[in-house]
């Protein structure tokens, strides 16, 4: 069997049909949804794509500052199988990533930047990237595993001019024409239709994203290929496009525009298609679950990594009751079934799973369960630093929530 691991930096989950979101059109990625078990509840342990990559390629969570002398890659691991491994990649951050020498393979796309809108789909840096996929794919030794990490989502935005202005309703601004990534700060005062238009620019992005996903699926439908790989499309981090005053990553607080990122997995016989799972899930768990396909199903310990194999034979409905997250500067955060906790000297409480974006802070009307969850923030990052161990199983009112 053969992998292909789509990785889509900048990839905010709100901005997809598959989760919700009814403005922005993705026929091809809803297509592909509908073919896979979808995950609602992903989230990444850090944003900073030094752990990240760690995760998804070790199974070992941000917080540990070093995974144990010896600890196995995915690739390596894979190698014993007779699996070959390529990473394909626009970011020098993961192509120079220590763990990258690990594939037997390395692509890299040189870092995306353009000074003008592309005039054609073909132009834009996007759609290079796919075309490197799928020359890949064409002359690929099965079996495979081919990692895509493609960041452009985040670095620029050159879809050609009618993908952003056919998100324009009448009587909107013209959208803009440049090309650059906003990162910056909303002052109570900006000016809500500038913010509409780089809403407008990332949606034709996202749309631009959904064309190239469309020729991907084509390639593996259209051949033998597509009937022995699976396909599985997951987030690296998200993009704030407004939400907790930022355009752009800024200071990468840990609110879901950034941290809860789409994740979905199509096997070659449509097992669990059409399944949506609320199970927390993490980046180390992808690393769990391709060793469980290949058959390593007794895979060096880990402090959190778990497959979701069970999740998706249908035969666990959950697999954790809490997530623990690490951002830059000290931040953290936990997320159980009915919290999410932005811990700090100032820390902010939402409910879950109803205030999906972090929009209502209740901390000060629930003293009690931020206290509790501090609490058992703190004895997870024990956990993980120690390497693993025995956690207890959380109280009800921090995995029900109040009645």
């Amino acid at each position: 069997m053969n992998t292909i691991c789509l990785v889509m930096d900048r990839l905010q989950a709100g901005y997809l049909g598959a989760y919700g979101n009814t403005w922005i059109e993705t026929p091809a990625i809803d297509r592909l949804a509908s073919q896979s078990i979808v995950f609602d509840q992903m989230l990444v342990d850090s944003p900073r794509l030094e752990g990240l990559c760690r995760s998804y390629w070790q199974g070992w969570h941000a917080m540990h500052p070093q995974p144990p002398e010896g600890h196995r890659s995915l690739c390596e691991l894979l190698r014993e199988k007779g699996v070959s491994t390529a990473l394909l990649a626009d970011d020098r951050a993961v192509f120079s990533h220590p763990l990258a020498v690990e594939f037997d393979e390395v692509l890299e796309i040189d870092p995306p930047w353009q000074p003008q809108e592309a005039e054609h789909i073909e132009d834009t840096h996007l759609a290079k990237c796919f075309v490197e996929v799928l020359d890949y794919l064409e002359t690929a030794r099965q079996p495979f595993l081919l990692w895509c990490h493609l960041g452009s989502l985040g670095t620029t935005w050159d879809a050609p001019r009618k993908f952003r202005e056919f998100y324009c309703e009448p009587g909107d601004p013209e959208p803009p024409r440049t090309v650059r990534v906003p990162d910056l700060r909303l002052s109570k005062d900006h000016d809500p239709d500038e913010l509409l238009g780089m809403i407008q620019a990332y949606a034709g992005q996202v749309s631009l994203l959904d064309t190239c996903v469309e020729a991907l699926l084509e390639m593996l439908d259209a051949g033998p290929l597509g009937e022995n790989t699976q396909l599985a499309l997951v987030g690296a981090r998200g993009f704030p496009l407004g939400e907790h005053g930022r355009l752009g990553p800024g200071d990468e607080p840990l609110y879901g525009e950034l941290v809860h990122v789409p994740a979905l997995i199509r096997f070659p016989d449509r097992l669990a298609a059409t399944v949506r799972s609320q199970a927390l899930v993490e980046p180390a768990d992808l690393w769990a679950t391709l060793l469980d396909c290949y058959g390593l199903t007794d895979p060096p310990p880990t402090p959190t990594a778990r497959s979701l194999m069970p999740l998706v034979r249908g035969h666990e409905v959950t697999l954790r009751d809490r997530l623990g997250l690490a951002g830059p500067s000290g931040d953290r955060a936990i997320r159980t079934p009915a919290w999410y906790l932005r811990a700090g000297d100032m820390p902010e409480l939402f409910v879950k799973p109803d205030d999906r974006w972090e929009v209502n802070d209740v901390a000060d009307r629930a003293h009690d369960v931020v206290e509790r969850l501090q609490a058992v923030l703190d004895e997870f990052e024990q956990h993980v630093q120690a390497g693993g161990g025995e956690l207890k199983p959380l109280e009800p009112l921090l995995v029900d929530g109040l009645e």
